[in-house]
C-alpha cells in the first residue's frame, strides 16, 4: 500500500517548526524526523496525517552535548550514534549496550532516540532507559519550552504528556557517578523484534552494599517504569544469587502484565523474571 496524501513542511529552525505544528496539529498534522515508525504506519494507513512537519533540517537538533552533569541529545540524533560509546563516562557504554537491541542497523541508521520517546511503544529501549536513569524531555511551542520529568511523562500505550502542537527537542540524561554498574536484558521471539519485556539496572557499591539502586521495567506494561519495591530489596544489600532471585519474583509479581493474542500475562510475568535476573547478574560482574 501506498501512504495517504499530504503534504510535507521542511522548516529549518524549532521556532519556524513549533509554528508550523501549532497551526497543522489540529489538522491531523505531525513531526517526522527519522520516520522509521510513522512511515510503515501510514504506509498501512495505520496513520493518515494530512501534514507532516519534517525537522531533518532543523538547526542544532543533531547536537549531542554535555552540560549541566548531563547528556543532552537532540531530536535528530540517530540510533547510530550511540553504536560506539559517547565520551560521557559510565552512560556511554550503558547506551551502547542497548543500542545494538534496537531493531535492525538499517532501522538504527535512520531512525531517532527522541523519535522512540516520542512515540513511546511499550517495548522501546530507549523509553526503558530515561524511565530508570530519570531523564528529562524538553519540549518546544509556540508558547516556549517546558521540561517534563520522565515520572510525568508517559501515560500509556504511545500516549505521553505531550500536546499535540508540541515539539520534543532534547532529551537529558543524568551522568552516572563512574563506579556505576549497570546490566541490561530483552527478551525478544527474533533478533530485531520489538521487545516482550526488558530490564536495566543500575546502582554503585559502598563497602560492598548497593546504593543508589534504580530498577526499571519494560516492554511488560503500557509503559516503562522504575520498580521502587525492588529497589527497597536491593539498597544497603549485598549482591549475590538468593537476593536477586527474590527480588526478581518480586517484580514479577508488580507488574500487571499485558497479554495479547500470543502472550498470557503469567507468560509475560515468567519473562519479567528472567530478564531482571539477567540483569541483576551483569551488573554484578
Amino acid at each position: 500500500m501506498k501512504p495517504a496524501p499530504f503534504k510535507r513542511h521542511l522548516p529549518s529552525t524549532v521556532r519556524e517548526a513549533v509554528e508550523i505544528l501549532s497551526e497543522y496539529a489540529p489538522q491531523e498534522g505531525r513531526v517526522i524526523a527519522g520516520g522509521q515508525s510513522l512511515i510503515p504506519m501510514m504506509a498501512f494507513r495505520m496513520a493518515r496525517p494530512a501534514h507532516l512537519i519534517d525537522i531533518a533540517e532543523v538547526d542544532g537538533l543533531d547536537r549531542l552535548t554535555i552540560s549541566n552533569d548531563a547528556l543532552k541529545i537532540g531530536a535528530r540524533v540517530r540510533h547510530a550514534s550511540f553504536h560506539l560509546p559517547q565520551p560521557c563516562g559510565v552512560l556511554g557504554p550503558l547506551l551502547t549496550s542497548v543500542v545494538k537491541h534496537i531493531a535492525h542497523y538499517p532501522i538504527r541508521i535512520r531512525g531517532t532516540f527522541c523519535g522512540s520517546i516520542a512515540h513511546a511503544d511499550p517495548s522501546s529501549e530507549w523509553c526503558l532507559v530515561v524511565v530508570t536513569l530519570d531523564a528529562a524531555m524538553i519540549a518546544a511551542s509556540t508558547r516556549g519550552d517546558r521540561t517534563i520529568p520522565a515520572t510525568e511523562y508517559f501515560k500509556g500505550i504511545l500516549s505521553t504528556a505531550l500536546t499535540e502542537d508540541e515539539l520534543l527537542t532534547e532529551v537529558s540524561i543524568p551522568l552516572l557517578p563512574v563506579d556505576t554498574k549497570f546490566g541490561f536484558s530483552e527478551f525478544s521471539r527474533r533478533a530485531g523484534d520489538f521487545a516482550m519485556s526488558a530490564a536495566l539496572v543500575t546502582y554503585r557499591l559502598d563497602r560492598g552494599r548497593m546504593i543508589d539502586v534504580h530498577l526499571g521495567v519494560g516492554g511488560a506494561e503500557p509503559h516503562p517504569r522504575r520498580i521502587t519495591e525492588a529497589e527497597a530489596m536491593l539498597n544497603g544489600e549485598v549482591p549475590g544469587n538468593k537476593l536477586f532471585l527474590a527480588v526478581s519474583d518480586a517484580v514479577a509479581k508488580a507488574v500487571d502484565a499485558m497479554e495479547d493474542h500470543q502472550t498470557s500475562a503469567e507468560y509475560r510475568r515468567n519473562l519479567v523474571r528472567a530478564v531482571v535476573r539477567r540483569a541483576l547478574d551483569r551488573a554484578s560482574l
